[in-house]
């Protein structure tokens, strides 16, 4: 190991260091308020406008939103920012479509989960079973591409093995996420979004340096890959194709619009203190992914020049490769702990959701039972339990990561896509239309995820439209004329709990 790589690691090492000693000490702070589940779970609906922008920003970006999405910018040029600028808006729309109505039903029933959630508004159990069941599956599917991000980073950065980097960073956000909670997640995530707007800055700074400032940068790039500041332009070692109206829109709707059906964002319009907090977030959360995602792509797209004459295996090398071979050690491992803060971010988020979506959705609700007595006995064991789940389900995730398969961005696509197909109607269309029942639900669900994974797997894409709209689209069709055809009247208790 050079002297480079010993720094890296050392600034690393504290940075996890640093996030596993706040993870644990808000635990410890936050033990014995209110009841467990809602501490654990959702942290006692107190978050203010910062923390909530930031747990936000640090739950939607990922590993590919620092490596593999500026590694394909590399390639693609300008088409890949501008797909990922429609990012821009994600932290406004989901907290003003999906925050204030979230909050107060949430209050109202008592929900600490998305699923939860669905309980009370659709008053099915094979509602919630089977979008627990779906959650749990994407959300380890998820989990898999950035446990390979992290460690391939840590990997290729200090010369560890990758079982090594995997087992580093793994562990210890298992660690804080199964003790700490959901207070522990949202407080480390406050962390990780000021370190990954910070490296962002960082990359940005070096590779124009490296360049020789962005005029030169833009003159080297015209003659490698013309056609890069073009709406369109497809990758350049395909050469000089043109990438379809119907695969740009496709992936506006599965980053941008799509975005409101990830369980793991709405979940936060559960947890913040009060309208004025949810406000600030809106404007915060848009300043905070504006700069990492225009940032961390533009600087993708700077990096060709930068490269070496024979390309690299992969576009997830691209990142990992400048920061090496063109930054200072100090710099490249403070820039480096801002893509490890996004992938443990997000990990913990899902970890968690799907910690509570296994104990309170499934077990306490259909294991248990509402027999007082044995819900009762049951609740004590939760703590105990709770952290069992939680570190169970990341061990299982560190296991499937050990033998990693190829390209984390589309993965993480896939896992996202899986996601939206499932949720997006029942959480849409469950808070705007009083209709929507849980054979809606079902409906939605079922031919939404059929379309999306078969047109997945057979590589047929109508106008080169991405599964995922093809999903969204039918899904929304089965949903709204499900209920369009059911004569059952919406349940009175509901409508008072829920609109």
């Amino acid at each position: 190991m050079t002297r480079n790589q010993i720094i890296i690691l050392a600034i690393l090492l504290i940075y996890m260091a640093a996030n596993m000693i706040l993870g644990l000490a808000v635990s410890r702070r936050e033990a014995g308020k209110g009841g467990f589940l809602r501490q654990y779970f959702i942290g006692g609906r107190s978050m203010g406008g910062l923390v909530l922008a930031m747990t936000l920003v640090a739950t939607y970006t990922s590993a590919s939103s620092f490596l593999g999405g500026p590694g394909l910018a590399a390639s693609w040029g300008l088409t890949q920012a501008w797909v990922a600028a429609v990012q821009i808006g994600t932290a406004f729309l989901t907290l003003g479509v999906i925050g204030k109505r979230f909050a107060i039903i949430s209050r109202k029933t008592h929900a600490v989960t998305v699923t939860d959630y669905f309980r009370s508004r659709y008053g099915s159990p094979a509602v919630v079973i089977l979008c627990g069941l779906c959650l749990v599956v994407f959300f380890i599917t998820q989990m898999v591409a950035q446990f390979i991000g992290g460690a391939t980073l840590v990997q290729s950065v200090t010369g560890l093995p990758y079982w090594a980097g995997l087992a580093l960073f793994g562990l210890i956000v298992i660690l804080y996420t199964s003790i700490g909670g959901f207070k522990a997640v949202v407080m480390t995530d406050t962390l990780q979004g000021i370190i990954m707007t910070f490296g962002t800055f960082l990359l940005l700074f070096f590779v124009l340096r490296a360049g020789g400032g962005l005029e030169n940068i833009t003159a080297q790039l015209s003659q490698i890959n013309p056609g890069w500041d073009l709406m369109g332009k497809g990758p350049y070692s395909e050469g000089n194709i043109q990438l379809s109206p119907g695969y740009l829109i496709s992936f506006w709707v599965l980053v941008g619009v799509g975005v409101l059906g990830l369980p793991q964002t709405a979940v936060r319009g559960m947890g913040f203190k009060d309208t004025q907090s949810m406000h600030r977030a809106m404007l915060y959360g848009t300043i905070v992914v504006g700069i990492l995602m225009i940032g961390m792509h533009f600087a993708g797209v700077l990096t060709l020049p930068l490269l070496p004459e024979g390309g690299l295996a992969s576009t997830d090398q691209v990142i990992p490769y400048v920061v090496l071979n063109y930054m200072p050690a100090w710099a490249a491992g403070l820039f480096l702990a801002a893509p490890l803060a996004a992938v443990m971010s997000t990990v913990s988020s899902l970890l968690i959701l799907a910690s509570a979506t296994i104990l309170k959705d499934l077990y306490l609700a259909y294991i248990v039972g509402d027999a007082p007595e044995k819900k009762k006995k049951a609740e004590k064991k939760i703590p105990r339990y709770s952290l069992l789940v939680t570190a169970v389900l990341g061990l299982l995730v560190f296991a499937i990561a050990l033998n990693p398969p190829d390209i984390i961005v589309w993965i993480n696509l896939f896992a996202m896509g899986g996601l939206e197909t499932t949720f997006f109607w029942p959480l849409i269309g469950g808070l705007y239309w009083k209709r929507g029942n849980s054979a809606c639900c079902i409906a939605s669900i079922l031919v939404g995820l059929t379309v999306f994974i078969f047109f997945n797997q057979v590589k047929i894409a109508p106008f080169h439209i991405h599964e995922v709209v093809l999903g969204l689209a039918a899904g929304g069709a089965a949903y709204f004329l499900t209920g369009l055809l059911s004569k059952k009247e919406p349940d009175p208790k509901m409508l008072k709990d829920c609109f």
